[in-house]
């Protein structure tokens, strides 16, 4: 709900009210596939073919470190992801994604591509590119 005019809106309680309502949309296309937004994170950042150490993966999919390897232990179970030890230093682990995570993902991302498309298609399209380039530059900027 947005409040009234009266109501000052805070950037932060604007930008979780948005998050929110995108992430919901996005959870019921992956649903159907039996992912969740923080596995979609995950499978996202794999995709590009290269081991990530957990940190990494924990920042990227915005989740702590224990709730990571919960979900990293699931996907693997599922075939969706292995673990590597690094050849370059033994002492880290890289997680990998496995080839029917890789299927999953390029199914995935199509849905979510169509579903992202659909949202956006409520604002103007000068307006998405600077929304996005807006929210880009905010990311750069904010530690």
């Amino acid at each position: 709900m947005v409040p009234a005019d009266t109501t000052p809106v805070l950037l932060a309680q604007l930008l979780s009210q948005v998050e929110r309502r995108v992430a919901r949309r996005v959870e019921r296309v992956l649903d159907a596939d039996g992912v969740n937004l923080e596995q979609w994170r995950v499978l996202s950042l794999l995709a590009d073919g290269r081991g990530h150490p957990m940190s990494e993966i924990a920042g990227y999919a915005m989740v702590p470190a224990p709730t990571l390897t919960k979900i990293i232990d699931r996907m693997v179970e599922r075939n969706l992801v292995y673990r590597r030890l690094d050849d370059a230093d033994r002492r880290r682990v890289l997680v990998f994604l496995a080839r029917r995570g890789r299927d999953l993902y390029r199914t995935l991302i199509a849905k979510v591509q169509r579903e992202e498309q659909a949202i956006l298609q409520q604002v103007g399209e000068s307006d998405r590119t600077q929304f996005q380039q807006l929210l880009t530059r905010m990311l750069d900027h904010i530690p």
